[in-house]
């Protein structure tokens, strides 16, 4: 690995251990074995960094969702069963993932500390907009238009978000595939009745 890799990968241990705030330049230069003039060369700065390194954490837990991407997929996508099989997946990856969960509400939760970072990764929310409805309709991201994203995107992020902060508060009382399926199902069954 070069220098942008090692910085990378040093990012992502410093976060999982301090979380983005406690996290130091040279903390990352120590995990990484490179040197302070590498962040700035190759990232511009810290912030930028983190943010790199967060958001590739972040696509890790993502990978893990879909079986498709590494296993089969029993269930059609764009149905209720595949919803529900995604989100079993889903919640099946939280204990792996925990420390990534509670970096992301970290971030969320010191958004105002860090301006430049928020915007960064308010960026990055659209992607993650995308890869959810493309893991949940089968549809690949490329062709995904963008009222898609806008609107189905973000109904499986406040989906995901709120299922996380149940989660990460209180495992025993979440929500669970099975509930969230059927609340949908509820849900479909009572707009088509009107």
């Amino acid at each position: 690995m070069g220098h942008r890799e090692d910085l990378l990968e040093g990012a992502k241990r410093c976060l999982l251990e301090k979380g983005f705030l406690r996290t130091t330049a040279r903390d990352i230069v120590k995990e990484s074995g490179t040197n302070l003039a590498s962040i700035g060369y190759h990232y511009g700065s810290k912030d930028a960094l983190l943010v790199q390194a967060y958001v590739s954490l972040i696509e890790g837990v993502g990978e893990s969702f879909d079986p498709g991407l590494g296993g089969e997929v029993t269930q059609p996508r764009g149905s209720l069963e595949r919803f529900h099989e995604m989100w079993a997946n889903i919640i099946r990856a939280v204990p792996e993932s925990r420390a990534i969960w509670l970096l992301s509400f970290e971030l969320v939760l010191q958004g105002d500390r860090i301006p430049e970072v928020r915007k960064l990764l308010a960026e990055a929310q659209e992607e993650g907009r995308s890869g959810l409805v493309s893991m949940f309709s089968g549809v690949p991201e490329s062709d995904l238009d963008k009222e898609t994203v806008d609107t189905e995107g973000r109904f499986y992020q406040t989906l995901l978000n709120g299922l996380m902060v149940q989660w990460l508060f209180d495992p025993d009382s979440a929500t669970t595939a099975e509930q969230l399926t059927e609340g949908l199902r509820r849900t479909i069954g009572g707009a088509v009745k009107s």
